[in-house]
This record gives C-alpha cells, structure tokens and sequence, in this order.
C-alpha cells in the first residue's frame, strides 16, 4: 500500500484526512481525526496495526493474546477496568479496587506474580500489628530508626531515621537493611568536600574561604569565596577547578566598561558593531547572516536595527534570500554609519549646532520600503 492511499481510509475511530508534512526518522506522520472531533499524527504501522485507534479518548485496545482480568482477584485487589495506560513496554495498567476502598494501577504481570495484592494499605498495618519486622531504635550506619512513615507511592515500607548530623529522613527498609543507606546524604558530602580541600586558594579573583554545606539537584559540593573587589559568595567545586568561574562578576562588568570607553554609541546604537556586522559571513546554519531555513524549503530573511526586528520576506532563492538582507543593510546599517559620520564632521566644525541638534536616525517600513528621517 503507498502512504498517498491512506488518505480518507479510517481505521478504528480515526479518519486519515491528509499527509501533515512532518515525519517521525523516515517514516510519515498522518494527521487524523477522530469520531470525538479531536485530531492526532500517526505514522502507517500504527494505524495497519491497531495500536492507534483513536485520539486518546477511548482507552487503548488490549493487545492480542493479553488474557482480560476484569472481575479477577488478587489478594485484596479486584481488576475493575483497563485504565487506557500503558507502560513504557506497551503493557496494560490495570484500574483495581482494594478491599479498604482504595485504588491502584497495575500491570498484568505484577498482578499475577503477586508483587501487587493490595493498595499499599497492608505493609503499615501489618508494621502497626508488629507483623513486618519492627525496625524502631535500630542502628544503620549514622541512621538511627525513629518509628515508621508513610509508604512510598510503591507501597513499600519506610521507616523514618534520624542522621548523626541531626537530619531526618524517610528510607525504605529493604535500602536500611541491605546497607545500601547509611546517612542522609552527608557522608556523600563530606567525601566531595575532602577529595577537594581548597581553603586559602586562589582562582582568579576569588579566594576560597570554606566548604559550606548545600543542597541541590546536582548534589555538588560548594565553597564559599571572596572576590578581590569585597563580595562573597558559594562556588560550585567544579567551576572553580575547571575555571567557569573566577570573579563575583566584577570581572565582566569591568571588562565591559574598558570596551564602552573605546566604543561610539549613539541611540543605544554601537557603531563599531554595525560596521563589522556588515563584514560578518554568517555562522548560522542557513549560510548567511539574518536568513533562515524553513520547513518547507524557503528562506526568510530578516534584519535587527535599534532594538526593532524586521521581516524582510520569505524567499525560494538563496541568492533572491541574500540580496534582501544586503539592501536592508545598505539602508539601516551602513545608512546608520554614514549619517552619523557627516554628523560627526559637521558638528566638530559647528559646536553651536551640533548642541541644539542631537543625532537621530529614524526607520520606519511602509509597503516593504524603509523610510529614513535622520539629521546626518
């Protein structure tokens, strides 16, 4: 079958209306709609197959050869429906109901091999009833156990510990018995602390002072510096080894008044970088500065000038794409530069002028023209 004659086929509660111009690697994506009146992109082996049959608002169909466990019981839980979920293995999750009310999703295979028999209800009470193993004042590593916490959305027993350094955390007890867990994370830290003993050195214009204790998604570890300049502030170990960061900031914003003091600005506008954005070839991926490649094939060209953006079109030719960016340019940028350098030598021989009549150079675009007003 060629993809073109997909079109108008229907496939479970989806109507194939057109090809969407996106692709998924090499195969198509077909936009369809759905009997609700919703739409969605599939590619072919997912229609032909069944394993898209509709938007997403009727539960997905259960594969072939899946046994149905509706009405079934399993310890305490009884299978009520298919949830329209799936893993991330395409297996089905199963809606079930517990005997205490509650409700779980479950794949088949946990519920036949028995690792899914209730909601997560059973694991506290049998704890409470002194049926699981009662691990209150015991000794793991620098955890101390305080008494049992709330299971984990797994279901899993957790026990509530209190770390030598004074933290509290909650931690499943298969993690405290296996000793797989055996601090709240400061062991981890002080480690990362010692491996790098970095007091008293200097990086750039900072000098490491102390390690401080700090939390965050990388779990890295931290040194608190002083800048030469007076301000403190926490480093990351890494940016300071591999030398990201050498300054509070000062360091930039020195090094960008040095470039004010030998630049021209007018308008907010640096001449020095209008000349060399004239000179620039480009680095973006179409080839040429202020064009870029289009989904369908065109080129849209487009151009930056005191803090305005400009569309100048879009283009089939790469040289047609080129040549408007060149004569926008010509009008904005290198236009800009020479006004400003008659003004400049006009007022260098009439200062009286010149103070009662700033620069400006003002562009307006009507019917695709540029309109330049300017005293230069």
């Amino acid at each position: 079958m060629k993809n073109a004659g997909l079109a108008g086929q229907r496939f479970g509660m989806l109507t194939v209306t057109e090809d969407s111009g996106q692709r998924r690697g090499s195969s198509v994506l077909w936009r369809c709609r759905c009997d609700c009146g919703g739409e969605i992109l599939a590619v072919r082996h997912e229609l032909i197959s069944g394993a898209v049959q509709s938007c997403g608002c009727a539960p997905a169909p259960a594969r072939r050869g899946v046994t149905d466990l509706i009405g079934r019981k399993f310890g305490m839980l009884t299978v009520t429906e298919d949830s329209g979920l799936r893993t991330g293995g395409g297996l089905i999750r199963w809606r079930c109901r517990c005997d205490c009310g509650g409700e779980i999703l479950a794949t088949r295979q946990e519920l036949l091999g028995g690792k899914r028999q209730d909601c997560g209800c059973v694991p506290g009470e049998r704890a409470q009833r002194g049926g699981a193993e009662d691990l209150t004042g015991r000794q793991f590593g620098e955890l101390t156990v305080l008494g049992r916490a709330e299971n984990d959305r797994n279901g899993n027993a957790r026990w509530l510990c209190r770390c030598s350094c004074g933290r509290e955390r909650a931690v499943q007890a298969a993690a405290l018995k296996s000793g797989r867990t055996r601090s709240c994370g400061c062991k981890r830290r002080d480690a990362a602390r010692n491996k790098y003993d970095l007091t008293g050195q200097r990086f750039g214009r900072l000098t490491a002072l102390y390690h401080v204790a700090r939390s965050d998604r990388a779990r890295g570890s931290y040194w608190h510096c002083r800048c030469d300049c007076g301000s403190e502030l926490d480093v990351h170990t890494e940016s300071l080894l591999r030398g990201l960061t050498r300054s509070c900031g000062c360091w930039n914003r020195d090094q960008s008044a040095k470039m004010h003091e030998h630049m021209h600005y007018q308008d907010d506008t640096c001449l020095e970088v209008l000349k060399n954005s004239c000179a620039d070839t480009g680095r973006n991926k179409s080839g040429f500065r202020g064009l870029y490649l289009m989904r369908g094939g065109k080129y849209r060209a487009s151009i930056t000038f005191q803090g305005k953006h400009y569309d100048l079109g879009h283009y089939a030719s790469f040289d047609r794409a080129v040549r408007a960016r060149l004569d926008a340019e010509e009008v904005l940028h290198k236009g800009y530069v020479r006004a400003f350098e008659r003004y400049e030598a006009r007022a260098r021989s009439d200062p009286a002028w010149a103070a009662e009549n700033p620069f400006y150079y003002r562009a307006a675009r009507t019917n695709g023209e540029f309109q330049i007003e300017t005293n230069g």
